[in-house]
């Protein structure tokens, strides 16, 4: 059996088999969130579907208000006579032919890849690099467009994408532990609400099963999600 660290056993004992509310929670993550290092907040919905069918699946994207608290790496991938000084302003890394060999090479020094439509049959032969990485380039994640300024701006501010695996779960990071209580609980509620509104069309039943938040290191902490509603 894997030991427990004391930092970890003091943190459980805050925590009772219950679900709180989403005031509470966050208020709890803060408190359990005692590593070394500023953890992440992270919230994890287990949801009645089944990825299998394509009238089940959730995959899209969201901008948290208060921003995710991290520097993302953004490359961006477009012919070289589209490239502009804005562009070369605000990416981390441009560039077309060039940038597919370095990806080839599996360069992969970047946390979001931007494409636009025309630069996609380029990157098919990477399908097996980028795909399990999360890095490739989709309509749906906003992550294929024609306006890379507008694109990178909003994964700059605070855009994420997120989608359910094949359990149905979705996990999302919305955020920093050190983050104040009301920011972590307006990123939190527009999580919430995200994933209510963006439910798939073959959901039957009841859709939410189960909500969680914790910190990177900390323990799990039960939320009541429908208190949301009564806001």
């Amino acid at each position: 059996m894997k030991k427990i660290s004391k930092r970890r056993e003091q943190a459980n004992k805050k925590i009772e088999p219950k679900m709180y509310s989403p005031m509470e929670a966050v208020t709890l993550l803060k408190e359990t969130a005692t590593a070394k290092f500023v953890e992440s907040a992270e919230a994890h919905f287990s949801l009645n579907i089944d990825p299998k069918y394509s009238d089940q699946q959730l995959r899209t994207t969201l901008i948290l208000p208060k921003g995710t608290g991290k520097t993302k790496r953004i490359a961006v991938l477009i012919q070289n006579e589209k490239i502009t000084s804005e562009i070369q302003a605000l990416a981390d890394i441009v560039g077309s032919d060039v940038l597919i060999d370095s990806m080839t090479k599996g360069e992969l020094d970047f946390d979001i890849l931007l494409a636009t439509p025309d630069m996609m049959p380029k990157l098919a032969k990477l399908g097996r690099v980028l795909g399990p990485k999360g890095l490739m380039p989709s309509p749906k994640a906003g992550t294929v467009t024609t306006d890379i300024l507008s694109a990178i701006n909003e994964f700059k501010g605070g855009k994420i994408e997120y989608r359910a695996d094949k359990t149905g779960i979705v996990h999302i990071s919305f955020g920093k532990a050190s983050f104040t209580i009301e920011d972590l609980l307006d990123n939190l509620t527009s999580v919430y609400t995200s994933v209510e509104q963006n439910k798939p069309s073959g959901v039957k039943g009841r859709y939410f099963k189960t909500m969680y938040v914790c910190s990177t290191m900390g323990p799990s902490i039960g939320v009541d999600f429908t208190s949301f509603k009564t806001k």
